[in-house]
């Protein structure tokens, strides 16, 4: 190659270079300018509170404390025994709540087994942001939450407190399907910047034994979020849910191809499969993908997923395994 040739094929090869880093900046400025319709799914018929979530997000809110928002209305509604206060006691006549939070970016944060504080969903964030942890439990916990600012609080109602005496009469541990455990609002969120991220708040299993924990604050069982994929939530029989790292597998699934329906269903059969008495316990899921697509599935009818798209609040009945 002569002198000529060199310059002439350097000086094109440059001007490619540039206009390809150009595009590329170009695309890069697009994609950050793009707007997103703001989706808010969550588990179960939480009709105020995937409503607040979604005003939230239209507000331009982010995924994460449009999230909390939604959540935060269940667990101050003293009417409902499964999430916040006026949830259900363990055996021994004390509330316990968990909770986790997972952010757009991979942060999360998750406490456990908090006596006296409502919005847990809030001091899992908390924990998340201000501390190097990610998981904090009880006392340790209720000290955090004080620091933090956090108002205490009884969390034992009068109303729960007459279901707790008329179920020491017997003491039997038999939680109903549907009711007992339905214990937890899962919310997952997309924003107007296309990120997604998801809060879970419970109190935990009616009558359950002290210090037991679920699903509900185990990052990847019972929340899971990758951007870059979606997210997914469970509630249900939280023992079961653990054991497959439930929500986890849902984002692999859609990960590699999935739809976030056929995801769910194949997590719930998962569960199905390795356990023969299924029957007497329900595990269900939803979950989002990055384009905005849901799905829920669970073991026995009855469950619901509420979703908020286009201003429209609505209610979606799952497919279940079985029909009866």
């Amino acid at each position: 190659m002569n002198r000529r040739q060199f310059i002439s094929t350097t000086a094109k090869g440059s001007i490619a270079l540039t206009m390809g880093m150009h595009l590329l900046a170009c695309k890069s400025s697009i994609m950050k300018s793009m707007k997103y319709d703001p989706i808010a799914i969550c588990t179960w018929g939480f009709v105020s509170a995937n409503a607040a979530a979604g005003k939230a997000l239209a507000s331009g809110m982010t995924a994460l404390d449009a999230a909390i928002v939604g959540v935060a209305v269940e667990e101050e509604d003293i009417r409902n025994t499964t999430v916040g206060k006026g949830g259900a006691p363990d055996r021994e006549g004390n509330v316990t709540l968990d909770a986790s939070v997972m952010d757009q970016y991979g942060n999360c944060g998750a406490v456990v087994c908090v006596e006296n504080y409502t919005n847990v969903a809030a001091l899992a964030k908390k924990v998340m942001t201000e501390t190097p942890h990610v998981m904090l439990a009880g006392e340790g916990a209720q000290e955090f939450a004080e620091k933090q600012g956090f108002k205490k609080e009884e969390l034992f109602t009068e109303n729960s407190k007459k279901e707790y005496r008329e179920w020491l009469k017997t003491a039997e541990y038999k939680p109903i399907i549907n009711i007992e455990n339905h214990d937890t609002i899962g919310m997952i969120c997309r924003d107007g910047n296309g990120d997604i991220s998801g809060a879970c708040t419970t109190s935990g299993l009616s009558y359950k034994m002290k210090g037991r924990v679920g699903d509900s604050p185990i990052i990847g069982a019972g929340l899971f979020i990758d951007n870059e994929v979606g997210g997914a939530a469970a509630t249900g029989m939280g023992e079961e849910i653990m054991k497959s790292v439930g929500s986890f597998l849902i984002v692999e699934l859609m990960r590699n191809g999935m739809s976030p329906q056929d995801a769910c269903e194949e997590a719930v059969m998962r569960t199905i499969r390795k356990n023969p008495g299924f029957k007497d316990f329900q595990v269900a899921y939803v979950a989002m993908n990055k384009k905005g697509e849901t799905g829920s599935y669970c073991i026995h009818k009855g469950f619901a997923m509420m979703e908020y798209r286009d201003g429209v609040n609505s209610r979606i009945d799952t497919a279940s395994y079985l029909k009866d």
